[in-house]
């Protein structure tokens, strides 16, 4: 009985797209810079501000990890 390849599932080449890995990279890029941010000074504003750029960055990283997912 021969089973065929898992690797060329439609699910698979979704989730090889390249374009997928880049907002990953973006994401985590932007949320290291809200971590940098975050520790770089002692200021309230600067808190909130590094605070946000945070959660955008783990929201874009987290849209490319579910655009896996779904695939």
């Amino acid at each position: 009985m021969e089973q065929t390849p898992k690797h060329n599932t439609e699910s698979m080449k979704r989730a090889n797209e390249v374009s997928i890995y880049k907002l990953m990279t973006v994401g985590i890029l932007v949320s290291i810079l809200g971590v940098y941010l975050r520790f770089a000074a002692d200021s309230a504003m600067l808190s909130i501000v590094s605070w946000v750029i945070l959660l955008i960055g783990s929201i874009i990283a987290c849209k490319g990890v579910f655009k896996i997912l779904a695939a």
